[in-house]
C-alpha cells in the first residue's frame, strides 16, 4: 500500500461535491445523496471523507514503529484500533492477538502505540479478578490491553478459567456475567453486568483455548535485526502520538451512523464465527472507501485461506467426534453401502492409532459403544442392521453428515450400491431407491 499520495486540494475537494466541516476536513452532503448506504446495502462508497485520511497517516504511524511479517498486518492493525471506537455499532468485536515465537519482538510496543489510539485504553499486565474485570467494563466500554498472556492466561493457572469465559463472552454486544453486589440489610444482591469490550491480547506463542482462539484474529511480529523501524521514543513523539488519537476518535465519530447501518458483502467462505471476528472490520473499512474495504477482503481471505491449510496441515485442533467422522469418511470402501461396527472399528485403528488405538489418550481401543455414543451423541447417528447381519452403519446415513460438516465424501466405483435395497415405494424422504432401515418406508410397504 502507497502512503505518499499527494492530498486534493480544497477546490478539488468542492469541485468533487464534498462540504468543508472544519479546515482540511470533508464530507459528503449526505441529504443530497441520491443513492446513501442504508440498511442492507452492500456498496462500498462511504459517506465520510475523514476518515480513510485518519487511518492511512495512523498506518503509516505504525510502519514506522512497528515489524511485522507481512505489510497486511500493519493495515490491520490500523483496521482495529478504529473499530474499537466503533464496537458498539459493529456489535462483535475481534479479540486480536499479538503472537510471537521468542521475546523482544516489539508486542509490548504494539500494546503501548494502541493505548494512544484505542477506545479508553487499560493496559493489563496481568488479570486477576473476573469481578473487578466485569464490574470496570460495566462503567463503561473500555479497550483492555493484557501483555504477556502466555503467562497470565495459562489455562493450567488457577481461576483462569472465570477470566477466559468473560473476555469469550464480552466479544459479542448484550454479554453479562452475574456480579454480587451489596445490597440492603447487608444482604447480596446479583446484578448483571456487561462484559462487551475490544481486547488485544501478546504473548509469546500463548496457548489459548479452542473456543477463545476462534474469537481471534491474529498479527505475526518477529525481532527486527535489521532496524527496519525506530524506536518508540515516548517523551519525544507522545504528543504527535496523542494528536493521532484524537484525530482518530474524531473521524470514527463521523463514521458512526454509516457503520451502523452499513452491511458490505464479504468475501466467500466468510461465515459463522469467521463473519463474527471480520464483519466489523470490513464495516469499519467500507466507511473509509473502496481502497480500504479492498484491504479488507484481502486481510478476510487470507484468513480463510491460512484456516484451511491449517486444516491439511493438522494444525487444527478438532473435537474427537468430528475428528471420528473425518476418519470414518477416510477408511470406508468406495463401493460399500454398508459396514459392520467391528470392521469400521479395525480399520479406525489402523489408519489412527494414536486417536483410536490402545496408545491413545483414552486409554483404550475404540469400541463399538463408544463408536456408537459419539456417533449418536455429536450426529445422531445409530447403528443397525443390513438384513440378518451384524450392526453397522449405511453410507446413505452418513453422506448427508459429512455434506453438513463440509466433508466431501468418499467417491463410489459403484453409484448402485449407495442405499441399499431399492425394491417398494419410496417414502417423502427418499425420494430415490431407499435404504433397509427407513421406518417410513416400511410403514409404506406394510400399509400397501
Amino acid at each position: 500500500m502507497n502512503n505518499n499520495f499527494e492530498p486534493l486540494t480544497d477546490a478539488e475537494m468542492e469541485g468533487a461535491g464534498l462540504l468543508p466541516v472544519s479546515p482540511g476536513a470533508y464530507v459528503s452532503p449526505v441529504g443530497l445523496l441520491e443513492d446513501t448506504q442504508t440498511v442492507g446495502s452492500t456498496g462500498s462508497v462511504s459517506p465520510v471523507g475523514s476518515l480513510s485520511r485518519v487511518l492511512t497517516d495512523v498506518r503509516a504511524w505504525l510502519a514506522r514503529f512497528v515489524c511485522v511479517m507481512d505489510d497486511l498486518d500493519l493495515d490491520l492493525l490500523t483496521l482495529w484500533a478504529a473499530h474499537t471506537h466503533l464496537a458498539f455499532e459493529t456489535y462483535t468485536t475481534p479479540r486480536l492477538v499479538l503472537d510471537s515465537s521468542m521475546p523482544g519482538s516489539g508486542k509490548t510496543t504494539v500494546l503501548e502505540h494502541l493505548s494512544r489510539l484505542c477506545l479508553s485504553p487499560i493496559q493489563a499486565a496481568s488479570l486477576s479478578s473476573p469481578a473487578l474485570l466485569t464490574r470496570m467494563l460495566n462503567k463503561s466500554m473500555r479497550t483492555i490491553l493484557i501483555d504477556e498472556v502466555d503467562r497470565s492466561l495459562d489455562p493450567k493457572k488457577p481461576g483462569v478459567e472465570d477470566l477466559i469465559a468473560v473476555l469469550n463472552s464480552g466479544y459479542k454486544r448484550g454479554a453479562t456475567r452475574p456480579v454480587l453486589v451489596p445490597g440492603k440489610g447487608g444482604e447480596w444482591d446479583v446484578s448483571e453486568m456487561s462484559t462487551f469490550s475490544p481486547v488485544a491480547m501478546a504473548g509469546n506463542a500463548p496457548n489459548l483455548p479452542d473456543d477463545t482462539r476462534s474469537r481471534c484474529i491474529r498479527v505475526l511480529l518477529m525481532p527486527d535485526l535489521e532496524g527496519r523501524v525506530e524506536s518508540s521514543d515516548w517523551e519525544e513523539i507522545e504528543e504527535e502520538a496523542q494528536e493521532l488519537g484524537r484525530r482518530l476518535v474524531d473521524a470514527a465519530e463521523e463514521a458512526r451512523e454509516f457503520v451502523r447501518t452499513v452491511r458490505p458483502e464479504l468475501p466467500e467462505g466468510c461465515i459463522g464465527r469467521i463473519k463474527e471476528r471480520w464483519n466489523p472490520i470490513k464495516r469499519v473499512a467500507t466507511a473509509a472507501g473502496e481502497q480500504w474495504a479492498a484491504i479488507a477482503d484481502e486481510l478476510i481471505k487470507r484468513d480463510i485461506a491460512e484456516a484451511e491449510m491449517d486444516k491439511e496441515d493438522g494444525i487444527t485442533h478438532l473435537p474427537p467426534a468430528v475428528v471420528l467422522l473425518k476418519d470414518i469418511r477416510d477408511v470406508w470402501g468406495p463401493s460399500d453401502a454398508f459396514t459392520p461396527s467391528a470392521e469400521l472399528i479395525h480399520r479406525l485403528i489402523q489408519h489412527n492409532p494414536a486417536m483410536w488405538g490402545i496408545a491413545s489418550s483414552y486409554g483404550k481401543e475404540l469400541n463399538a459403544q463408544r463408536l456408537g455414543r459419539m456417533l449418536v451423541t455429536a450426529f445422531k447417528l445409530h447403528s443397525t442392521r443390513q438384513g440378518d447381519s451384524k450392526r453397522g452403519y449405511f453410507r446413505a446415513n452418513l453422506e448427508n453428515v459429512w455434506r453438513r460438516m463440509g466433508m466431501t465424501p468418499p467417491k463410489q466405483t459403484d453409484g448402485t450400491a449407495v442405499t441399499g435395497r431399492t425394491d417398494g415405494p419410496p417414502c417423502s424422504l427418499h425420494p430415490v431407491p431407499k435404504p433397509n432401515v427407513c421406518f417410513t418406508c416400511s410403514n409404506l410397504q406394510e400399509a400397501s
